[in-house]
């Protein structure tokens, strides 16, 4: 059973950085466009960036000049780098493929941004 593990959250003052990191146990995002969502309280989860296995990225408005997706196959591993966040990015952020799956959810990372 492939497992997913999200990391690198924490509190930081708007204005500041945090990259988060997400890793896999076996070969889905080798194979799969891959994406970082979020569910902030009270919000349905969406969809953040997604970046496909050509390295083609996409960006929800409210973080593109903000964030960056990029990934590593070899490492099983994906990565969000979240500069100038602002309180409204306060969310759990999960990694999954794209179009996500059930069974990959993991238990996210808590990114919360203080005014």
């Amino acid at each position: 059973q492939v497992q997913v593990a999200e990391s690198g959250g924490g509190l930081v003052q708007a204005g500041g950085s945090l990259r988060l990191s997400c890793a896999a146990s076996g070969r889905i995002f080798g194979i799969n466009s891959v994406g970082w969502y979020r569910q902030a309280p009270g919000k349905q989860r969406e969809l953040v960036a997604r970046i496909s296995t050509s390295g083609m990225t996409e960006y929800a408005d409210s973080v593109k000049g903000r964030f960056t997706i990029s990934r590593d196959d070899v490492k099983k591993s994906m990565f969000l780098q979240m500069n100038s966040l602002k309180p409204e990015d306060t969310a759990v952020y999960y990694c999954n493929i794209w179009p996500p799956q059930a069974r990959y959810w993991g238990q996210g990372t808590q990114v919360t941004v203080s005014s």
